[in-house]
């Protein structure tokens, strides 16, 4: 049995169809459903159970001789959340209690933290787990903050020695891909470019008020939500390897990149307009994200990750641009 939490979410439910794939069959999902449709995520899927966060640690008392992996997924992920009570309930506590349950269990675990805990970059991206690299983190936001804790309170109790549970921890950056349509201003570029470019209409992109960059020059590392998915997989077969890790290609692409992908992906020339970026963003706005990958690359990971333009292509001609857009 692996329980997923915020498995009907946009990462969770590729790491789901993954699992199944795979050939996992006892999927237990841990989510909040709502009122939107991140029901149709999942709908495709076999799934063994699915229960409430408020009932997690008891779901996993109850199945603890079955249980062979969470991986924990589930948060409050939106930059722009200003609950910091919710923030800290959500993605801190529940974070840190299951931690604890699986280093009590010696049950593996694989938990979201974020490139969020970055800041904004200005020392670098590099997973270095060391207490002074992790304190010395600088996020710009509650939400970064939330993840940046998590992984600064769990290096922690490493350093301070006793049994060592098999846990990892992945820094997501910019992932993009199917099962992302209920995130509303969350979503990723391509899928907002998608409506647009595909009814003939102009993407709007940023300009620049950076002397660096030109207007859509503006860069981030784009990962394909599969990638993440076999980043997932293949941690799940290699127990032994613990630690937090980066999770992006290690290359930096531009919007201006990504924009004329999604038009490519539809036959179509690219059209593009720039609008000033608002100013109350302006002096935090990010002008470069790049994951350093070595980390992962040295415990092990060997696979290739899809290139933006490939990745785009099959998210826009599979999923975006079908009668039915969910994996």
């Amino acid at each position: 049995m692996i329980v997923i939490t915020g498995g009907a979410g946009f990462i969770g439910s590729n790491l789901v169809a993954g699992l199944e794939a795979a050939g996992y069959r006892e999927l237990v999902i841990c989510d909040r459903f709502g009122s939107d449709e991140r029901w149709r995520n999942v709908a495709k899927r076999e799934i063994a159970d699915i229960i409430s966060p408020d009932r997690l640690l008891d779901f996993l008392d109850g199945h603890r001789d079955r249980l062979e992996a969470i991986v924990h997924m589930g948060a409050i992920s939106a930059t722009t959340e200003c609950d910091v009570d919710a923030i800290i309930e959500n993605n801190i506590r529940l974070t840190l209690d299951i931690f604890h349950w699986a280093k009590r269990t010696e049950v593996r675990l694989i938990y979201a933290s974020s490139a969020a805990t970055y800041g904004d970059g200005s020392q670098g991206f590099v997973d270095d787990n060391s207490i002074e690299a992790l304190n010395a983190l600088r996020p710009l936001n509650a939400y970064g903050w939330s993840k940046a804790m998590v992984d600064r309170r769990i290096s922690r109790l490493m350093a301070d020695g006793g049994p060592t549970p098999l846990w990892a921890g992945l820094k997501f950056f910019n992932a993009y891909g199917p099962n992302e349509y209920h995130k509303g201003d969350m979503r990723s570029v391509v899928a907002k470019i998608y409506p647009v470019a595909a009814a003939g209409g102009a993407a709007t992109l940023f300009e620049s008020h950076h002397p660096d960059f030109e207007h859509g020059g503006q860069s981030r590392d784009f990962v394909y939500v599969k990638d993440c998915v076999k980043v997932v997989l293949w941690l799940l077969e290699n127990p032994l390897v613990s630690g937090v890790y980066n999770l992006g290609t290690g290359e930096s692409r531009s919007f201006k990149d990504l924009a004329n992908a999604v038009y490519r992906a539809l036959g179509s020339e690219p059209r593009i307009q720039y609008v000033p970026t608002p100013e109350e963003i302006r002096d935090k706005y990010q002008y470069f994200t790049q994951a350093d990958m070595s980390r992962l690359r040295a415990a092990g990971f060997d696979q290739e990750f899809t290139s933006l333009e490939d990745g785009v292509k099959d998210y826009v001609q599979n999923y975006l641009h079908t009668p039915d857009p969910y994996l």
